[in-house]
This record gives structure tokens, sequence and C-alpha cells, in this order.
């Protein structure tokens, strides 16, 4: 009897399809069930990563109001067509100001005489040095660029401050240079080294010549600086953008005329800013309704009745109710007193704008402090600088036991009450809180002592590399006739050196090179805790004290008891840190997340081991059936071998 060679073929039942219907009968309901649990921590984690999102969201609009400027908002209005202006509201106050433009800044032009040709032509050869403001550039002219194009390529691709082109006149062509700056302090000079040896003739390369000794260029524009008076002040600028005239503001002159400029507080561009916070908190809030939503037709949402996002409710709600610690005596407390109140239908924000305006028009700082940190103290001398992550609100005293000093230079030798200052004696350079150094020259002519020190003032303060890095000195006399250079800084960092000098300047002017006092830290306590001190900040680090990270900056001589500073922490910065520890990893929404994740891989762990349990029922179905299938086939190839036996037999007998 053969072997069997295919599960059924025995008994005709027992084959491979009854094996798998068996075997997907055995696996349905736990495939189910542990697809339904996939389908349901999927959906609870991108439900989760929609709470996050919305709480995200509140902290770039929290943080912007918290920026202890972000209540300083203003305006600038003008009346007239000569002048308008800009503002920075971090630096503006209100304020009105009349402007009478006598005139405006220009930029100095200069034109060549006529060639025949543009591209051909020699202009002549040698070196050409143009000098604008305080940069100095020298062109040589060759063979390569010995055309009027040519040179003005060169002037071009130099970057010498000025701006070269052709002009074609009709009859020929002019080449022009323009200074790149207005003002008369950007007069363009061009002296030439002609290779003909005559450098001020109207022939060769010094053509182009425009000095003290030769003006073989037209000046088709003078330079000019803007002249204007603001409230009847006289000013004078290089530029038509005019700075610093009046913090905050910027004035752009477009005409000669007079023209009104009111700067006032811009309220609504404030509360615009509180309203995007709202919106996104309503955001937020609407995304927490519509995934924690139950009525009766349809059950529950996703994550209705959800403990962590209760919790995270409950915290955002917490910090935007309470009364700001340090605010509970003040005209404005909370956000209610501001018109952000709660809808109790929905729990979304209402915003009242014009209650907030009229609030912050009575109680700007008051206003201020309930959204940003704010640091009140009660010596005037003494200014709140910021707070450190650490720094807890509450009130804390001021004690300084050295105050800030600046480094200061006297000079060694007396100078004499008249000076002369010449070649010889009027180059000085300088090193300043040792890491800036600055050379001037003093204009030569007579001086007596005070005259040179404001001479000397003068120059430092029109040094680029003293501008550049903001550094400053101060230039003066003391009691003994001596030059005094006092460092514009404060701290152990501060000083002043003079580097070098010419040969007589010590002698004649009585300056030497020397090296100053180096300034001091200030140095106190804060809150009874021993702070350190960089210039005249004092600030308290690496403490468990509750003012630790705090920063005041101590103005002033006065040593001892210097008051207190009171530190108040606005709704904005709390918020922002609640929603940090909310959203970080750590926090509420990444542990919850997390530990979707992990059930995640736990469902993946449980389907693999469904899988080797049902491939271990379909081997124990699969060998089972084959031995019943073999044995049916023998009972069958038995039955047959009888039965012909018997018919076999039966047939012998008739």
């Amino acid at each position: 009897m053969g072997g069997i060679s295919s599960l059924g073929v025995g008994s005709g039942v027992l084959n491979s399809d009854l094996v798998d219907r068996l075997t997907k009968a055995q696996r349905g309901p736990a495939e189910n069930r542990l697809n339904q649990e996939k389908q349901e921590t999927e959906a609870m984690i991108s439900a989760f990563g929609k709470v996050r999102s919305a709480v995200t969201d509140l902290r770039q609009p929290m943080s912007e109001l918290g920026s202890p400027d972000a209540m300083r908002a203003f305006s600038a209005n003008t009346s007239g067509s000569s002048v308008s202006a800009s503002v920075d509201s971090t630096n503006a106050s209100p304020g009105s100001y009349s402007l009478d433009v006598q005139q405006l800044a220009q930029s100095q032009s200069l034109a060549s005489g006529t060639f025949t040709d543009r591209d051909s032509t020699s202009v002549g050869q040698g070196s050409l040095t143009i000098e604008t403001g305080d940069q100095s550039t020298t062109i040589n002219v060759d063979d390569s660029n010995d055309t009027l194009q040519g040179l003005a390529n060169s002037i071009n691709e130099s970057e010498a401050g000025v701006s070269a082109g052709i002009v074609d006149t009709g009859s020929g062509y002019r080449m022009t240079l323009s200074a790149r700056q207005s003002g008369t302090a950007n007069d363009v000079t061009v002296s030439v080294s002609d290779a003909d040896g005559n450098n001020t003739d109207n022939a060769g390369l010094s053509q182009f010549a425009f000095n003290a000794n030769a003006k073989n260029l037209d000046e088709t524009v003078a330079a000019q600086d803007a002249k204007l008076s603001v409230n009847g002040i006289d000013v004078t600028r290089s530029s038509n953008n005019v700075e610093g005239v009046v913090d905050g503001l910027t004035f752009q002159l477009q005409d000669t005329g007079t023209t009104s400029v009111d700067v006032t507080q811009d309220t609504g561009a404030v509360a615009d800013k509180v309203q995007a916070f709202v919106d996104k908190f309503n955001a937020f809030k609407g995304a927490v309704n519509e995934l924690t939503a139950y009525n009766q037709e349809d059950g529950g949402s996703l994550l209705t009745g959800d403990p962590t996002v209760r919790n995270i409710e409950n915290q955002i709600k917490n910090e935007l109710n309470q009364i700001v610690p340090g605010l509970e005596n003040a005209g404005v407390r909370s956000l209610s007193d501001v018109g952000i109140t709660t809808n109790f239908e929905n729990g979304k924000l209402e915003f009242d704008a014009q209650t907030f305006k009229d609030k912050l028009k009575a109680n700007p700082d008051d206003v201020t402090a309930l959204f940003a940190e704010q640091g009140r103290t009660t010596d005037s001398q003494v200014s709140f600088v910021r707070s450190g992550s650490d720094t807890q609100p509450g009130e804390y005293a001021i004690n300084v036991s050295q105050a800030a000093q600046q480094g200061q230079l006297v000079s060694s030798t007396q100078t004499p009450a008249s000076v002369t200052v010449d070649a010889d004696n009027n180059s000085l350079s300088f090193e300043v809180d040792g890491e800036t150094s600055a050379s001037i020259d003093v204009t030569a002519g007579d001086y007596t002592r005070e005259e040179l020190a404001s001479e000397i003032q003068t120059q430092l303060n029109a040094n680029d590399a003293l501008n550049a890095a903001d550094k400053q000195v101060s230039v003066g006399v003391d009691g003994s006739g001596s030059l005094t250079f006092t460092s514009g800084s404060y701290g152990s960092d501060s000083n002043v050196a003079i580097t070098r000098v010419d040969t007589n300047t010590e002698s004649e002017l009585g300056l030497s090179t020397q090296t100053g006092t180096a300034g001091q830290d200030v140095q106190g306590t804060i809150n009874g805790a021993t702070a350190e001190g960089d210039g005249q900040v004092l600030f308290l680090a690496n403490s468990d004290n509750a003012a630790n990270g705090l920063q005041v900056e101590v103005n002033g001589s006065q040593t001892g008891d210097r008051g207190s500073v009171k530190f108040i922490q606005g709704v904005s910065e709390r918020l922002t840190d609640r929603v940090s520890s909310i959203v970080d990893s750590d926090g509420a929404l990444g542990s919850r997340t997390e530990a979707l994740n992990n059930e995640l891989d736990d469902i993946a762990d449980q389907r693999e081991d469904l899988n080797d349990r049902i491939q271990s029922y379909r081997d124990r179905l699969t060998s089972r059936f084959t031995a019943a299938d073999s044995r049916i086939a023998q009972f069958n190839s038995t039955q047959d071998f009888l039965s012909r036996q018997f018919s076999s037999s039966g047939g012998g007998g008739g």
C-alpha cells in the first residue's frame, strides 16, 4: 500500500483547506483584539499629538507678551510732506516734535571731460587714489583697463566708496563719479600718479585729478549735509535718514519744509498681541473640548475623562486665573482686570479690547507686570536687570559693600597750561578696557590745557575703532593739571592705557606711555546671600536662595543698604514655563505618549507571540490530520481489498 503524498487524499476531508479554516478560526479573536488595541492606541497617540500642538502654540504669543517691552508700542503720526518717521518702541516715549527741514543731504558727483569713445581711446596710465570719508582706495591703470569703460569698471570693482558711470552726451562720452554716501564728510578727492610724470595737467591720467592741487573733473553736484531744526534746535546730519536726535525715532527727510510728528502710545497694537494669545488659547480649548466631548447619542470621545488632559487643562487655567503675586494691592491684579474673562459655557476666553486699552493707559506699570517679569526697586539708582529660571517672586534686600568704579589713567606728568601741537607730538595710541586699540592725531595748533583735553576728546569720540566696539573714554583735567582718561565702562576689566606717543609728546604735552588703574566690580549681598559682581551688575548665582538668578545694576558710589527689589513674575513668564514643562520629553504629555508607544511595542510583541502560537497550532493540526488521513487511507485500502475478495469468492460459487 502506497503512502499519502498530499493531505486529504486518504480521507477527502482532512485536507489543507480544513487546516486553514481551523487555523483562521483559532487566530481570529486574538488578532481582532490586537488590531483593535493598536487602532485605539494609535488614535490616542494622534489625539495627544493634537493636544501637544495646541499647548505648544500657546508659547509664542505668551512669550511675546512676556517681554518687558511688549506693552511699549508707539506710533508716529506726521502732518506735512517733508518728513516721515519710524518708531523703535523699545526706546520711544510719547511726545510732539516740530521739524523744519532747510536742506537735504546730497552726495557729491564729479564728471570727466569728453572722450570720443568709451572702449578704445587711452585715458592714460598710472594710478588713481580715491578718498571719500575715511576710505582710501588706489586703482592701477595699465594696458588691461586703459579706456574710459575699463577705468569705470575698475573703480566699481574696487568698492572705493564711489560709483562710476559712462554718460553718452550725444557728442561724446563722459565718466561720472558719485559718492555712495551723502554729506560733506564724504567729499571725494582723486589724486593721480601719472605715468607721464605730470600729476596735475589735463592730459593723460591726471585729467581725472580732483584735489587741492588740481580740479580737472567738473563738480556737477556738491556734497551737502542735511540741515533741520527739531523743536527749534538746529541739527546737522550727513544723511537724510536722521537717527539719534530723539530716542526711538528715525526721521526720513524727503523735502524741505515743516512737518509735525506726534508720537503716541499705540494701545491697539498691544491689544492685538493679547488677542493673538486669546485666539491660541481658544484653539487649544476647542481641541480639548472636541477630544473630550460626551453626549448620550455618541457616547464619549477619545480622551473623555482622561486624567492627563484634565490635569493639563487645570494647570493652564490655574496660571491664567490667579492673582499675580506682588500685585495683590495694585490697580491691576489678574487677567480679568484687563478684560480677559472665561466663558463658563465652553471654557474659552473672551477679550474686551477697550477695557484692556483703558487699563494700559491708566496703569501701564501694573499691566506690564501682569504679563511680563518686573523688578521694582526702592533705590532710584538701583535697577532690575533680569531674573533666572530659579528666581522666586518676592522682595529682596540689596546691600552693597563695594561700589563699582571705572578704570582711569592720570598722566604722570603735568600738562603745561599752554601747549603747541605739531607733527612731532600729535599722535597718540590707546588701549581701552584691555581689548580695543585706537589711534588718534590731534589737530595741529595752540591750545590751553583744557582746550587740549577737549580736542583729544573730540578725536576719541570720532574714532572708528572705539565706536565699532562701543567703547567710550572721557578726557578731563584734574586739580594738579594732569590730563585724565576715564573708561566709559565699570569693573575690573575697565582701564585705559596710552600705548604709543610721538617723540616730543611727553616733554611738550605731559603724556607718556603708561597704564592706568583698573576699575572694580560692585560687591554685596542679595537677600542676605553673597552675590557676584560684573561691573555695576550685582547677581546671585549657584545658590539655593529664593533670589537665585536675580540681577540688578547698582549705580552711584553709596555703600551699605541700597533698599530692595520686588520681583514680580507675570502671567506670561509663568505660563511659558508651565507649557514648557508640559510638552518637555519628561513632562505630562511626553510621559503619556511614551507609555502609549510602549503599548504599541507590547502589541507588536503579542502579535509575534500569536504568530508563533498559531504556527505551532497549525503544525499540530497538520501532523494529526496527516496521521488520521493515513489511517483512513489504510482502512479504505483494506475495505477495497476485502470487497474484491468477497466479490471474487462469490463469482466462483456460481
